[in-house]
């Protein structure tokens, strides 16, 4: 890979990937983790679209770093980051796809809450909240004491009113056919890295295309899609044995 001067990491529908474990494992790349429009510090600036977060995204990494940059994007924030490696081909060395969304497939529990009325979203997330180690266990995560404490920092990140914008704006973005050319556009210019884990690559619906594609396919043993939760400093150094390449 390229070796880019910071790492902008985006994350998915719930949570954050600004841990000090990561950035602690990814030196001395500066490490970029911003809360994504309607969530956390940005938490009263809900999106209205997938195009929002990328607009947001390009102004806050134009202020941080003149640099290239690499794009780690998790589920969701996967979709984002091959959306701004679209739009701004010039300012990406490389991206990393971590089980981003390829398919509607891979929007299913978005397009359920897209469909509810934000206090139903809300109710859902205050009982993930009141029962973390129950929704580490809807992904196969042990309610080890280290993982329920970065659990509920995930679940503090944001309410049903930001769950449910997200959900409609990734069906809306990835639902149409314009976004399949989107993405075959980014593996012929930029380097594509595919990470999943193992438990939960099975469900992942990525292309076969893309996986012939792609700069490199890494399966992280042991874990599943929230593989930055379960074991973030295995995670990290694996990410980091990318650029090492």
């Amino acid at each position: 890979m390229t070796q880019p001067v910071s790492l902008v990491l985006i994350h998915g529908l719930i949570g954050t990937l600004n841990s000090l474990q990561v950035a602690k494992s990814l030196s001395p790349y500066l490490m970029i983790a911003p809360d994504l429009l309607g969530y956390g510090r940005q938490a009263e600036r809900l999106p209205a679209s997938l195009s929002d977060q990328v607009d947001y995204l390009a102004e806050l990494i134009g202020k941080e770093t003149d640099g290239p940059v690499a794009l780690l994007g998790h589920s969701v924030g996967g979709a984002i980051a091959m959306l701004l490696a679209d739009r701004h081909p010039d300012r990406v060395a490389a991206v990393v796809n971590v089980e981003g969304n390829f398919t509607l497939n891979d929007a299913f529990w978005s397009a359920s809450v897209a469909k509810q009325p934000v206090a139903e979203v809300d109710a859902l997330i205050d009982g993930f909240r009141t029962d973390p180690a129950a929704w580490l266990a809807r992904s196969e995560v042990e309610a080890t004491e280290e993982n329920l404490v970065e659990a509920r920092r995930w679940l503090a990140c944001q309410g049903g009113a930001t769950v449910r914008a997200m959900g409609r704006a990734v069906v809306e973005a990835t639902g149409v056919p314009e976004y399949s050319q989107i993405l075959r556009r980014v593996f012929a210019r930029t380097p594509v890295h595919l990470v999943a884990g193992e438990r939960s690559r099975p469900g992942w619906d990525v292309s076969d295309w893309a996986l012939s594609a792609a700069a490199s396919v890494t399966v992280m043993p042991g874990v599943g899609h929230m593989m930055m939760l379960e074991d973030p400093v295995g995670f990290s150094r694996m990410i980091a044995g990318l650029f090492d390449r």
